[in-house]
Parts: structure tokens; C-alpha cells; sequence
């Protein structure tokens, strides 16, 4: 039983995560009021996240398809290398959900703050200018959240932790070192530690075969 939940829970990890993302949105919106600010703009970019999550893998989806076919140039097994359906739920899900939780948690850490909107922003970068460049299309599943999402509440926290003189200078270095820590941490080292060609976590055919992967 244990295992078929899990296993359900791998392939759809990130649907759940829309349903967070909804149950969020009515929470903020009766009872945003009892965070600080800077916890309400954090929170919004964890919202970004799920949301940005659904768009990669869920609808239109088609991310594995994308960076393990045209990204990676993996031909005979892109279902499951170097992406695999097991490192994705772990990366997106333990990681990357500690790492926004945590900055929500503690926000007079405005250097971890940064890092939290930095990873959205790298995102901007990822799918806006390094995956449109490999791929040569400009559209990409995550592209539209990174940009309507992730962009406006990265630089609405840098202003706001600025102009309110709240962020010294000495939070920004730090701040940008995390964010590329976090890169690495959050996907980077688990792609490296887990990818397996004889990965016994391919990624359904629903997965690999939504409707952002087949345009491409």
C-alpha cells in the first residue's frame, strides 16, 4: 500500500502541488495579514514555485521530454536519464520545499530571503535565455511563471528590502553565494548523485508525452 502511494505520489507530486498552491491562494487572501511583509512576498514565491512546478510537469508539462531529449541529447532513454521521475519528486519536493519553507520561517535572514526570489530569478534565466538558445524555440515548459511569477516578486523583494532599508550590503554577497548554492543542491547535485541509466524511476508516458513535449 505504502509503495503504491508513493509511487502515485511520484508521478503526480506536482499536481498536489497545485492543489497547495489553491488552498494557499484562499489562505493569503483571509489571512495573509497575520505574516510580516516580507513573509507574504515569500510566501508568494513558494506559490510561484508550485505553479511554476504544474507548468514544467503537469500541464502544458512536457520538462522531461525537453531536458533529457533536446537539453541532454539523451536518444535512447530519455524517460529516465538524466532526469528520472525519483530525483525530480526529491528535488522539487524535500529540497526545494525546505529551502522556501525555511526562508518564510526566518525572515530577518534577508540573505536568505534573496536566495529564495535568486532561484526564481535564476529561473528567468534558465528557461528565458539557456534553454530557448539549446533548444532553439522560444517557448519552454516553466518559461511563463519564471517570467510572470518568479521575475515581478524577485524584484518587488529586492526593492522592498532596499528601499525600507531593511537588506545591508553585507546581505547581498551572501545572498547571491546561496542562491548558487541552492542551484546546486536543490538540482544540481541530486541530478549528479541519482541519474542511472538503469534507473528503475522512468517517467510515465503521460510525463513524456504532454502536450508542451510533442511540439517539439
Amino acid at each position: 500500500m505504502k509503495r503504491r502511494v508513493l509511487n502515485f505520489y511520484r508521478h503526480n507530486w506536482y499536481f498536489v502541488g497545485g492543489i497547495i498552491f489553491v488552498v494557499l491562494s484562499f489562505f493569503m487572501g483571509f489571512w495573509g495579514s497575520l505574516f510580516s511583509p516580507i513573509q507574504v512576498i515569500l510566501i508568494f514565491s513558494f506559490m510561484a514555485m508550485l505553479a511554476h512546478q504544474v507548468e514544467e510537469y503537469g500541464y502544458p508539462g512536457g520538462f522531461p521530454t525537453v531536458t533529457n531529449l533536446m537539453v541532454m541529447g539523451e536518444k535512447d532513454i530519455p524517460d529516465r536519464y538524466p532526469l528520472n521521475a525519483n530525483q525530480c519528486m526529491i528535488s522539487n519536493t524535500l529540497l526545494t520545499y525546505l529551502f522556501y519553507i525555511a526562508a518564510i520561517s526566518f525572515p530577518d535572514l534577508i540573505w536568505l530571503g534573496l536566495a529564495q526570489v535568486g532561484l526564481g530569478l535564476f529561473q528567468v534565466l534558465a528557461h528565458g535565455i539557456a534553454v530557448p538558445v539549446r533548444i532553439k524555440r522560444l517557448y519552454n515548459p516553466g518559461l511563463a511563471t519564471a517570467l510572470f511569477l518568479f521575475l515581478p516578486i524577485g524584484i518587488y523583494y529586492i526593492w522592498y528590502v532596499t528601499i525600507n532599508h531593511i537588506a545591508s550590503p553585507g546581505d547581498f554577497v551572501p545572498g547571491i553565494f546561496a542562491t548558487l548554492g541552492a542551484v546546486v543542491f536543490l538540482f544540481l547535485l541530486p541530478i549528479i548523485l541519482l541519474r542511472s541509466k538503469q534507473s528503475k524511476y522512468p517517467f510515465s508516458e503521460s510525463e513524456m508525452g504532454r502536450s508542451a513535449g510533442q511540439r517539439f
